[in-house]
C-alpha cells in the first residue's frame, strides 16, 4: 500500500510539472500580441497572465471531467493504473520541452492527450480509449477552432480598421487599441486558465480514481484545483519567450488594432469551447487568430512559411507524444525499475534541452529590444513616405 501511495504522489508531482511547462509554453497565447504591439512590457504582461490564469482555473471543471471521465475508459471496461498515467505525462512533457526549444507554438493539450493515449494503448489495449470522445471533443475542435478563430479575427480586424479610418496621429495610426489590448489580452489569459489548467486537474483526478482514492465520474477536489492553478500561474510567469517571439513577431507584423481583434477572437472561442467541455488547444486558437488578423489588414504580410511549420507541428504533436508515452509505458512494465528509468531519462532530457538552449537564449529584455526596434522601423518608414510626399 505504501508503494502504491508513493506512486500516486510521484504521478501527481509529475502532473504539476507538466502544468508548469504548460504555463510557460502557452504564455504566448495571451501575451504575444500585446507585447508585440508595445501595449504591455514583457514582464508586466506575463505577471498579469499569471494572475488571471490562477483565477481562471477556479471558474470551471467541465474540461477536467472530459479527461478524467471521458477520454480514458477507466473504471468502465479497462484498468489504467497510475503508472500508465505517469508514462503518458512523460510523453507530454518531453514533447512540450522539444517544441519550446524550437520556438514552436504546438499544443500542450494535444501533447497531454497523445501521451495518455500512447501509454494507455500499450498498457491496456485499444479498448482503453473512448474514440467518440477523442473525435468529438478533441480532434474535431482541433480542426475547427483555429479556422473559426481566424475567420472571426479577419472580420474583427476589418471592422476595427473600417471604423477608425482617420489616423489618430500615433505611429501605428490606431494607438487607441493599445488600451483595448489591456482588457482583451487579460480576457485571453483568464480563458486560458479556465481551459488549460483543467487538463492537469483531469489527469490528477484520473490518477486518484485509478488508485481508488476517488469515485469515478466525480469532479476534481478543491486541493487539486488550487494546486493546478498555482502551477500553471508560476509557469506562466516564467515566460515562454521563444514561443512569444514566434507568435508575436514571426507570423505577421502585429499592429494594435490587429492585436485587439486577435485577442477578442481567441478569448471568445476558448470560453465558448470551455463551456461546451471541448478540450481544445488554446495555442491553435491563438495562432489562428493572429494569422486571421494578418489576413484582415490590407498590405499586411503573413509569413506562410512559419504558418506551415506551425501547422506541421500541430499535426505531429498528438502522434509524437503518443509514441514517447508508449515507449515510457513499455519501460513501466519492468516495474519500479522501469519507472525510475523513465524518471531519470525524462529529467535528463529536460536538463539537456535547457543547457543547449542557453547560448541562444530569448528573454524579456531581448524581446523588448526587438519590439522597440520594430517600432522604430515603422517610424522611419512613415517619415520617409512623408518626405517623399512633400517633395512630390
Amino acid at each position: 500500500m505504501t508503494a502504491a501511495i508513493a506512486l500516486v504522489v510521484l504521478v501527481i508531482a509529475l502532473a504539476l510539472v507538466f502544468d508548469f511547462t504548460n504555463g510557460f509554453h502557452d504564455t504566448a497565447n495571451a501575451m504575444a500580441t500585446p507585447i508585440a504591439t508595445g501595449a504591455m512590457r514583457p514582464r508586466v504582461a506575463v505577471a498579469v497572465a499569471a494572475v488571471l490564469n490562477l483565477i481562471g482555473a477556479f471558474l470551471s471543471t467541465t474540461v477536467a471531467q472530459t479527461i478524467s471521465g471521458g477520454l480514458i475508459k477507466e473504471g468502465q471496461t479497462v484498468q489504467v493504473g497510475p503508472e500508465l498515467v505517469f508514462a503518458g505525462l512523460i510523453g507530454a512533457i518531453v514533447w512540450n520541452i522539444t517544441t519550446w526549444y524550437f520556438g514552436l507554438p504546438s499544443s500542450s493539450s494535444h501533447a497531454l492527450f497523445g501521451g495518455l493515449i500512447g501509454a494507455s494503448l500499450v498498457g491496456a489495449g485499444f479498448g482503453a480509449i473512448d474514440y467518440g470522445v477523442l473525435l468529438g471533443k478533441i480532434i474535431i475542435p482541433a480542426v475547427l477552432a483555429p479556422l473559426t478563430a481566424a475567420i472571426v479575427a479577419i472580420l474583427a480586424t476589418r471592422i476595427a480598421y473600417a471604423i477608425t479610418r482617420r489616423n489618430d496621429g500615433r505611429r501605428d495610426g490606431r494607438g487607441v487599441f493599445r488600451v483595448g489590448q489591456l482588457f482583451s489580452s487579460s480576457l485571453v489569459a483568464l480563458a486560458h486558465g479556465t481551459n488549460d489548467a483543467q487538463k492537469t486537474m483531469g489527469v490528477i483526478t484520473l490518477v486518484l480514481i485509478t488508485a481508488g482514492l476517488q469515485k469515478p465520474g466525480t469532479a476534481p477536489q478543491l486541493w487539486v484545483i488550487a494546486a493546478c492553478a498555482l502551477a500553471i500561474a508560476v509557469g506562466t510567469y516564467t515566460g515562454g519567450w521563444r514561443i512569444i517571439k514566434t507568435v508575436g513577431t514571426g507570423l505577421t507584423a502585429v499592429r494594435p488594432a490587429q492585436g485587439f481583434a486577435a485577442e477578442v477572437s481567441t478569448a471568445s472561442t476558448i470560453l465558448a469551447s470551455s463551456h461546451l467541455g471541448f478540450a481544445l488547444s488554446t495555442t491553435h486558437v491563438a495562432s489562428g487568430s493572429v494569422v486571421g488578423s494578418g489576413i484582415g489588414r490590407r498590405r499586411s504580410k503573413v509569413q506562410w512559411g512559419t504558418v506551415r511549420r506551425i501547422v506541421a507541428g500541430w499535426v505531429v504533436t498528438l502522434p509524437a507524444a503518443a509514441i514517447v508515452g508508449a515507449v515510457a509505458a513499455l519501460l513501466v512494465k519492468l516495474g519500479p525499475t522501469g519507472i525510475v528509468i523513465d524518471a531519470v531519462l525524462g529529467v535528463g532530457f529536460m536538463v539537456a534541452v535547457f543547457l543547449r538552449a542557453r547560448p541562444n537564449r530569448v528573454d524579456a529584455n531581448s524581446l523588448e529590444r526587438e519590439v522597440n526596434a520594430a517600432g522604430a522601423a515603422v517610424v522611419r518608414v512613415r517619415k520617409t513616405k512623408q518626405k517623399r510626399g512633400a517633395t512630390a
